[in-house]
């Protein structure tokens, strides 16, 4: 457990907002894909924690990047300089760093955040394909241009880049590319599954954060369960919590 004080709050485009805590002993040693678990101010009467990946981190400070989606993200907007949040962390088993091939990263929405402390981190630049509904869901293209990513935006609607999915922008591009690839993947469960199947198909890695309801974030409850295959090659049962959020694609049992 730890308490976190806010040092502020931004918008940054439609519905989606950063929180900025000061939290040292977890923003010291989070790793990229890792996540923490929060209890939301003025909803304590609510059991559960919210889960949240970090977006950024150093030291002394922790950044989320979050979307207003219900009452608990909606009660976030409300937090303000010098306020206290109870919360756990960090949580889970992150990206690996340590990848042959040349780096892509497929985001969909508010699967940037764990994307872009991954891209800030892993010691290499190559490219981001980042997707949303609108123009309104497509998030951090200046910050992934600045730690020199060459970034590709599409959008369902066409108002932002190439119009489709973020998975056909990206096999386009993928079809001259003949180089080894490693993929890093969040996002909806839809966009996750199609990185994976090119990734497999490529035999490459694709490493894949997956989002879940939570309940304890401790592995206790199991209600974030996720069929896969274990070394063995048998099928049983991941707790994102714990075993995740980010499993290796071939191990990754979609229903």
């Amino acid at each position: 457990m730890a308490e976190a004080t806010v040092v502020s709050q931004q918008p940054v485009s439609g519905d989606y907002n950063t929180l900025i805590m000061e939290v040292p002993e977890v923003s010291s040693i989070v790793k990229p894909g890792q996540f923490i678990h929060m209890r939301v101010p003025r909803l304590e009467h609510l059991v559960l924690r919210r889960p949240f990946s970090v977006f950024r981190a150093d030291d002394k400070h922790l950044t989320l990047l979050y979307k207003r989606v219900g009452k608990g993200t909606e009660s976030m907007t409300l937090l303000t300089t010098g306020d206290e949040i109870d919360l756990m962390g960090p949580l889970g088993n992150g990206f690996p760093m340590e990848c042959d091939g040349d780096p892509v990263l497929v985001a969909g929405g508010y699967g940037v955040a764990p994307l872009y402390l991954l891209a800030e981190r892993l010691g290499r630049t190559g490219d981001i394909f980042i997707g949303g509904r609108s123009a309104d869901d497509v998030l951090c293209v200046e910050d992934f241009k600045k730690l020199g990513w060459t970034v590709h935006v599409s959008t369902d609607d066409g108002s932002m880049g190439e119009e489709g999915l973020v998975t056909e922008t990206m096999g386009r591009w993928l079809a001259g590319q003949a180089d080894e690839k490693v993929f890093y993947a969040c996002g909806p469960d839809g966009m996750l599954r199609a990185v994976g199947d090119i990734g497999i198909g490529r035999d490459n890695f694709a490493w894949l954060s997956l989002d879940k309801h939570m309940g304890c974030g401790a592995g206790a409850c199991l209600a974030c369960v996720q069929r896969v295959r274990d070394e063995e090659g048998n099928e049983t049962w991941a707790r994102v919590c714990r075993e995740g959020p980010v499993f290796d694609a071939r191990d990754i049992i979609w229903p």
